[in-house]
């Protein structure tokens, strides 16, 4: 990488006052491994190669740009998630420490050249020139593809139409024609609508690394559209054709597209690669780790947590031991004033040399006692000094684990990295398995396609003979319809001719009785010899003639009633005996469902409904013998009171005249129609009962048939429900409705799919394998050396 970049130095500035303090702040937090950077030392940048980075560092540079500018703003050498490295040049340790500490240095700069970041000398360029060091030689590339589209100019790539084009031609199956209609070309200055293609762009492009090359690049930096659709911005516009020239260089065509990065210049070459590692770096250094790092990371913590036990233990002993030393030193204080307070004493007394005195005594006695004490003092402060001097070298033993623990603490993440890129890979294989498994399923769905071809052939010839019996079940459901419509029309027809005989019958009973009256007023009057005169008989027996003529002409308008109702009643019958029989089989073809649900009640409802018909016959007849009662009661009653007045005015036209015989007579049969007349009432009062009793029987006997009648209609309805039923399944398995060649032809394309990306995990299948086989070899040369 490092024979592309182009050997340009740049000297340091002067630094400015205040700078070696922060310089030692930050070698006391590289743990002393910052070595001052000389006044004017010449940085060759031909020799920062990833091989020059410290081996303490977390990985190798990801990018390195430089550029000759006035203007210049610091750029960070930072790797994976911008954690601080430090980079060797010509013997200086530079330590990057990251974006906050080039703020408070940045505040720290005093006034020197114009644009020079004085506080931290280090690979600087202009803002600009990122943009323009990455989006031109990407430019450059896009144009590669000869587009339809233009790609000549930042705002003609901020239409996402070009990048969209050179996309499809990278993966035409990923990228397909229906993603490619949904961007829109013809945007102009409207930067919502490029925004809406730019995302389009992003969230393909995003899936294509997760979905198709299964990479995560949540770690490189996603490209702001806002910036790129609204302002053109050039840094934004660069990360995202850094994307795409990621996705060409790792896509199935990559080696053409790798031929064609090998024919640019050189130092459009070095660009090209620089951002391609941006995309794919992070990727390749999470494989490049040992996995027996987990063993010494577990092995230094067990030596630390003993180390660390060992050290509370000694630091307890210590303790202990200067509490003990104190206790002594108190005792020794006290012993000594003691010691004096009795020299004292002693002087005053006597000598203490003569041993004969018992001062002299007392002080040899203490005077041992003190040589005592103070070899125990001398033996506890030696083991004290003893203490001391190995918990010194513990503590420098516990600097040194902890420098060894931190050093096991970056191995250990590593080590974490790793296995999170061994789970992505065994769940890719995992995955692979299962598509192996799935594959197997539709080639046995495939054979078994013959035998579903069998099968539609007899659905579609038992679908034939179902289409013929609906229609014949349909046509035979209109009948049955209409056949019914006419029934109610008789049904009606025949009530209401019910009603109008009843009518005429009870018209013909009243002219009977007027007439039956008349023809005995017309007897009384010719026998009445001497009351009647020739010009009354004359009237009267006109009027006798006209009521007798008015009720023979009723009485035959009430005979042809009868002969009508007669013949439309025989008529009616012998329509209905007259129907056809296969319309009668088809109708009860057609309610067998409603049989089929009466023979579960049939017992106790025909019972019942036999008995309801059998009292509404005897309730109609009780009620018609009812009324003929009543009607020649009345008629009797009439008569009767016809007499009593035909007597009363006998009586006052003939007072006289009649004897007593005749009068008793009309007396007797007076009192005697009266005696018929009370018996005939309370008859219908006795009978009235009975009749309203009848009527609500006959209301019940309604209701019943009422309800039978809506139950034949739900059957009705639930026919027709179940033949809608059928005419759905008909159409469903209708072959020119839902044919079986395109099934087969989607299941074929469907498969030919499938074996596309089978070949494709079938191959990263392969490049996995070698790939954890080189790990294995890298970590197996690792484990070697660190056992060397």
């Amino acid at each position: 990488m490092s024979q592309h970049v182009d050997r340009l130095s740049l000297y340091a500035q002067p630094f400015p006052t205040g700078f070696h303090d922060h310089e030692r702040s930050l070698r006391a937090e590289a743990g002393g491994h910052l070595t001052p950077w000389s006044q004017s030392q010449r940085v060759n940048y031909s020799q920062l190669h990833p091989s020059t980075v410290e081996p303490g560092s977390s990985s190798p540079l990801c990018c390195l740009s430089i550029s000759k500018h006035r203007d210049l703003s610091l750029f960070f050498l930072f790797s994976c998630g911008l954690l601080p490295i430090s980079v060797h040049a010509r013997g200086g340790w530079l330590l990057t420490r990251g974006l906050t500490r080039y703020n408070e240095l940045k505040q720290r700069r005093t006034t020197g050249s114009p644009g020079c970041v004085r506080a931290f000398p280090v690979c600087v360029f202009r803002s600009s020139a990122v943009s323009d060091l990455h989006l031109c030689p990407c430019l450059f590339q896009l144009q590669t593809f000869n587009t339809p589209a233009p790609c000549t100019t930042t705002e003609e790539l901020t239409t996402g139409a070009a990048m969209s084009q050179a996309l499809h031609k990278i993966d035409p199956v990923w990228f397909s024609e229906s993603w490619l209609g949904r961007i829109k070309e013809d945007v102009g200055n409207n930067w919502r609508l490029k925004m809406s293609n730019l995302k389009k762009i992003l969230q393909m492009m995003v899936g294509y690394y997760n979905e198709v090359l299964s990479q995560q690049i949540q770690e490189f930096p996603l490209p702001d559209l806002t910036k790129v659709a609204e302002h053109s911005d050039p840094v934004e516009l660069g990360r995202l054709l850094q994307l795409i020239l990621g996705c060409a260089v790792k896509c199935e065509r990559k080696q053409e597209y790798i031929q064609i990065i090998m024919t640019l210049e050189e130092s459009v070459q070095h660009v090209v690669m620089t951002a391609i590692q941006e995309v794919s770096l992070p990727v390749f250094l999470a494989k490049c780790l040992c996995v027996g790092i987990c063993v010494q990371l577990k092995k230094a913590l067990e030596d630390l947590v003993d180390l660390m036990a060992e050290k509370e233990e000694l630091a307890q002993r210590c303790q202990e031991l200067d509490v003990q030393v104190t206790v002594l030193q108190e005792e020794r204080n006290s012993l000594l004033a003691e010691n004096d307070v009795l020299t004292d004493r002693a002087n005053q007394l006597d000598s203490f040399d003569d041993p004969s005195t018992p001062s002299g005594r007392k002080h040899s006695q203490l005077q041992i006692q003190l040589e005592a004490l103070q070899e125990e003092n001398f033996r506890l402060e030696a083991a004290k000094d003893d203490y001391r001097i190995h918990c010194e070298e513990l503590e420098k033993q516990l600097i040194e684990v902890q420098h060894r623990n931190d050093e096991l603490t970056g191995l250990a993440e590593e080590s974490r990295a790793l296995k999170d890129e061994l789970d992505i890979l065994r769940s890719c294989s995992d995955r692979a398995v299962k598509l192996e498994a799935s594959v197997e399923t539709y080639r046995r769905k495939l054979e078994d396609l013959g035998d579903l071809r069998r099968q539609v052939k007899l659905l579609e010839e038992k679908n034939m003979i179902y289409m013929q019996n609906t229609v014949s079940l349909e046509e035979e459901l209109r009948k049955a319809n209409a056949a019914r419509a006419q029934l109610e029309t008789y049904k009606r027809q025949v009530q209401e001719l019910h009603r109008k005989l009843s009518e005429e019958s009870r018209r013909a009973d009243n002219l009977a009785y007027e007439m039956k009256k008349f023809e005995e007023k017309h007897d009384t009057v010719l026998k009445e010899k001497e009351v009647g005169t020739s010009p009354y008989i004359t009237p009267s027996h006109q009027t006798s003639k006209h009521s007798r003529g008015r009720t023979e002409g009723m009485l035959s308008d009430n005979t042809s009633l009868m002969q009508l109702f007669s013949n439309f009643s025989t008529g009616t019958n012998n329509d209905c005996a007259n129907c056809p029989c296969p319309f009668r089989e088809k109708f009860i073809r057609l309610q067998h469902e409603n049989k089929m649900l009466r023979v579960q009640q049939e017992g106790s409802e025909n019972e019942k409904i036999s008995e309801l018909q059998t009292l509404l016959e005897e309730a109609h007849r009780t009620r018609s013998e009812l009324d003929t009662e009543n009607r020649l009661s009345r008629e009797r009653v009439a008569e009767l009171q016809q007499q009593v007045e035909d007597l009363q005015k006998a009586l006052q036209g003939h007072g006289a005249k009649t004897d007593d015989v005749s009068v008793l007579l009309l007396r007797v049969q007076l009192n005697e129609a009266q005696d018929e007349i009370m018996k005939k009432k309370e008859l219908l009062e006795d009978l009235q009962p009975d009749n309203t009793q009848a009527s609500l029987r006959l209301d019940e006997l309604t209701a019943a048939l009422k309800k039978k009648d809506d139950d034949m209609r739900a059957m009705e309805e639930r026919y027709k429900m179940y033949l809608e039923k059928a005419r759905n399944v008909i159409r469903a398995l209708d072959p020119k409705l839902n044919p079986a060649t395109a099934e087969i032809q989607a299941l074929k394309n469907q498969l030919t799919e499938r074996d596309k990306r089978i070949l494709s995990l079938e191959r990263e299948c392969e490049q996995a394998k070698l790939r954890e086989y080189e790990e294995k070899l890298i970590v197996t040369a690792w484990y070697n050396k660190v056992s060397a």
